[in-house]
C-alpha cells in the first residue's frame, strides 16, 4: 500500500501536552489510525495510508488547538477526537472548549466536554423544559446542576429544586432507619456531591436554610406549584407515568426544568412502565420543551465506562434479537 507523508506545524509551547506522558497520546492516535508519527524539529510527521494520515493529521491539529486554549489534553479527549471522523466536527469540538458554564468552588471551570453535551446545554439556554437521557458517565445531572447553579448566582430564578424518585434500594422508606431527612438523604447524595463541587459545601448549606436550595424525594412535590425555580429531576427513568406528569405539571411561571435519565437502568420493579419513556414518546414536537439523547461517544469518565457501556448494548441487542427469533418461530 502507497504511504503518505504529512507534515503537521504544532507550536512549542504545547508539543508535550499534545504528545502526553511517555507520547502517550501519540501513541494511541498512531495504533487508532494505523500510522507512524515523529516529531522532526521543524514540524511533526505523519506517515501512513491516506485516510490514516489525513485522521491523524486532523486530531493532531485539534488537539494543539484545544492545547492552546489552555484546555488540559487527556484521554478522553484524544479518544473522541478519534471518533470525530469528519474535518467540520473536529473544528466545532475545538469551538465547544469556548464556552464556560460556570466555575466550580476550586476555580476549575465546567464546560461541555462532547457535541452532545454542548448541544445538551444549549438545548437547556433554549427551552423551559429538556430531557436528557442518556447511559451513565454523560455528564447529564453534573451539567444540569452547572446550569441550574448559574441561573440562580445571575438571579434568573429565585431557588434551586432538585429531586428524584427514592426507590433504588426497593424499600419503603418506613423500614430505613432514622428520620425523614436521614431516610432520603443516601439516595439524593449525588445530586448533594454535585452541589458541594461547583458551589462549595458552605454557601450551599447557608442557601439551603434560607430555602433557596431544595433537595428533596420527588413524592414531596405533589400538590406544589413550582415558580420562578430551576428544577432538576435525576433518574427519572424510574418515575411512574402517573408521577412524570404530575411532576412537569408543577413547573410554574419563571421557571425551568432539566429532567435526566438513563432508560437501560429502570429500576421499577416488573411490569411497571417508566414515565420518562412515556414522556419522551408524548411531548416531542412541543415548543418549548427539548429533548436529546446522549450516546457512549458522550462519555467522559475513565475509558473502560464506553466499554462496559457498548458490552452491555450488545449483549441487549442480542438478547432482542433471540427473543425475536423464538417469537418468530412461535407464530409460524
Amino acid at each position: 500500500m502507497e504511504q503518505t507523508e504529512l507534515m503537521i506545524q504544532i507550536p512549542n509551547q504545547v508539543i508535550l501536552a499534545v504528545f502526553g506522558q511517555f507520547d502517550a497520546n501519540i501513541k494511541k492516535i498512531e495504533q487508532a489510525c494505523g500510522v507512524k508519527i515523529v516529531n522532526r524539529g521543524e514540524g511533526v510527521k505523519v506517515t501512513g495510508s491516506a485516510s490514516g494520515a489525513k485522521t491523524a493529521a486532523q486530531v493532531l491539529e485539534s488537539l494543539s488547538a484545544i492545547a492552546l486554549k489552555k484546555e488540559e489534553i487527556n484521554e478522553q479527549k484524544v479518544t473522541y477526537l478519534l471518533s470525530m471522523a469528519e474535518e467540520e466536527e473536529m473544528k466545532a469540538v475545538e469551538k465547544m472548549y469556548d464556552d464556560t458554564i460556570c466555575i466550580t468552588v476550586s476555580g476549575r471551570a465546567v464546560k461541555p466536554k462532547t457535541l452532545g453535551q454542548k448541544k445538551y446545554v444549549d438545548m437547556i439556554e433554549k427551552n423551559t423544559v429538556v430531557f436528557g437521557i442518556g447511559p451513565a458517565g454523560t455528564g447529564k445531572t453534573y451539567l444540569a446542576m452547572a446550569k441550574a447553579i448559574t441561573a440562580f448566582k445571575n438571579n434568573e430564578v429565585g431557588r434551586i429544586i432538585l429531586t428524584r424518585p427514592a426507590i433504588e434500594a426497593g424499600e419503603k422508606l418506613g423500614f430505613l432507619p432514622g428520620d425523614l431527612q436521614q431516610k432520603v438523604d443516601p439516595y439524593l447524595r449525588p445530586l448533594y456531591d454535585a452541589l458541594y463541587e461547583i458551589m462549595g459545601a458552605e454557601t450551599f448549606l447557608k442557601n439551603m436554610e434560607k430555602g433557596l436550595i431544595e433537595v428533596a424525594p420527588l413524592a414531596y412535590m405533589r400538590g406544589r406549584t413550582l415558580d420562578n425555580a430551576f428544577i432538576v429531576l435525576d433518574e427519572a427513568q424510574n418515575t411512574t407515568p402517573a408521577q412524570m406528569k404530575m411532576f412537569l405539571t408543577r413547573i410554574g411561571f419563571g421557571s425551568k426544568a432539566v429532567i435526566t435519565g438513563d432508560l437501560t437502568q429502570i429500576d421499577l420493579s416488573e411490569g411497571k412502565r417508566s414515565g420518562l419513556t412515556e414522556a419522551a414518546k408524548i411531548l416531542g414536537g412541543i415548543e418549548g420543551i427539548g429533548i436529546i439523547t446522549l450516546t457512549n461517544k458522550d462519555v467522559v469518565r475513565h475509558p473502560l465506562v464506553q466499554k462496559i457501556i457498548l458490552a452491555y448494548e450488545k449483549f441487549e441487542n442480542k438478547k432482542r434479537s433471540e427473543a425475536d427469533g423464538k417469537k418468530f418461530r412461535r407464530n409460524r
